[in-house]
């Protein structure tokens, strides 16, 4: 596997830099948790960096690479508020097993408010 020197931005990697995995795409991963364990002997502790630009050339503003930042709140998260395959007609915020275009309690196919429509009668 292919892997690429990468830094770290603040958090107690600060300054750091070490070869991260690249995946498939030839990205490293989009976040990087990094298990600390516990001097008690209790659960270990995550660390949690995000995957953020290194920065843009000058001239052609292509990018330079990728850095991790320290995610203080990040342990919750798994990535980001995705949560499966989104597809592009997924609407955001959309719930899981509704339609695309109905509220959860509405029937697909029928008029807004689910009252029936005049062409019916």
């Amino acid at each position: 596997m292919k892997s690429e020197d990468t830094p770290f931005e603040g958090g107690p990697m600060d300054g750091r830099v070490l070869p991260v995995l690249l995946g498939p795409t030839g990205h490293p991963p989009r976040t990087y948790r990094i298990p600390v364990p516990d001097a008690a002997g209790g659960p270990p502790t995550v660390l949690v960096y995000r995957r953020v630009p290194r920065g843009h050339s000058r001239r052609l503003g292509l990018q330079q690479g990728w850095k991790y930042a320290y995610d203080p709140e990040g342990a919750t998260g798994t990535g980001g508020a995705r949560s499966g395959l989104k597809w592009p007609w997924s609407k955001p915020g959309a719930e899981p097993g509704t339609t695309p275009g109905t509220t959860p309690g509405e029937t697909p196919g029928a008029t807004p408010g689910g009252r029936r429509d005049d062409a019916h009668e």
